[in-house]
């Protein structure tokens, strides 16, 4: 298998680097060799390289940022896919896309299925949303997998601000009322290598489509926030680190988050007899 890697410093390029060797021959491309903003780049990229998969992990991931940089935010989270989409068509690649919880407003009582509606609140959520509709406008061989709550010991994310943040002050506030379930990339790698090696050894049969990708359980920033600090801080510095849980409101932010990220697993199971580790395990395993 010949694969594509778009995004390859990224946390999750990072991470898919370490997994997709053991299908084959992997390009990685990052940001220094392919302009993203740049759809004719992205297009003569892939058409010269002609791929089997292409699998996308770059993304404009500034959430805040993007809410003043909707055309940056828009070319590389809407445009990009959409000029990968066209291209894999034209040499017959599969493409595998990532997504995210932000394409939901938090308001469901339960996990969110793939057929729920869609209703981003911020310019990240909305550009995300148009990527996967690009992708699916254009080619028929693609897998959309929406994730959530990312983290690892690369790139910037809550795990490491937290710990961050654990060493500069002595108390920390938390918001307590927004719930998801935090996923490390390895976990994402992992299992998109998984899915890939099914659908070269045991045919796609169909199973092309949109997929939730997260790990299992649930918890709050808060409690994600306490998890992290037990497992990383000495026993000394996380008695002296006093957290406190805040409602969302206390904290405002340039762009809305979704109070509800719960995203039902159920489909990726049921079509590729596949389940990531629960959260705090995928935690552990970072230590």
């Amino acid at each position: 298998m010949k694969i594509l890697l778009f995004g390859a410093r990224g946390q999750l390029g990072l991470a898919l680097q370490r997994t997709l060797p053991r299908l084959g021959e992997v390009v990685a491309l990052s940001r220094v060799e392919v302009n993203l903003l740049s759809p004719d780049a992205i297009i003569a990229n892939i058409r010269t390289r002609v791929p089997d998969v292409v699998v996308n992990a770059a993304a404009y991931t500034a959430v805040d940022k993007a809410e003043s940089d909707a055309d940056t935010a828009r070319a590389v989270n809407a445009m990009a896919p959409g000029a990968m989409a066209a291209a894999c068509r034209d040499v017959g690649a599969l493409l595998v896309h990532y997504s995210t919880d932000y394409v939901y407003d938090g308001e469901a009582s339960g996990a969110y299925v793939e057929t729920d509606a869609t209703r981003p609140l911020s310019v990240y959520g909305a550009t995300k949303l148009e990527g996967e509709e690009a992708v699916r406008a254009v080619l028929d061989r693609h897998l959309v997998f929406r994730t959530s709550w990312v983290y690892s010991h690369d790139g910037a994310n809550f795990m490491k601000t937290m710990l961050r943040l654990a060493t500069e002050r002595d108390r920390l506030r938390i918001v307590n009322d927004q719930i998801g379930a935090p996923t490390t990339t390895d976990a994402i790698a992992r299992a998109t290598c998984e899915v890939l090696r099914q659908m070269k050894t045991q045919g796609e049969r169909d199973r092309s489509g949109l997929y939730h990708m997260t790990c299992g359980g649930s918890t709050s920033w808060f409690g994600f926030a306490n998890a992290i600090f037990d497992t990383f801080l000495d026993p000394e510095r996380r008695i002296q680190l006093v957290t406190e849980p805040i409602p969302a409101s206390a904290y405002p932010t340039a762009a809305k988050r979704p109070g509800n990220s719960l995203l039902s697993n159920a489909k990726l199971k049921a079509a590729f007899s596949l389940a990531l580790p629960d959260w705090q395990s995928a935690l552990a395993a970072l230590k």
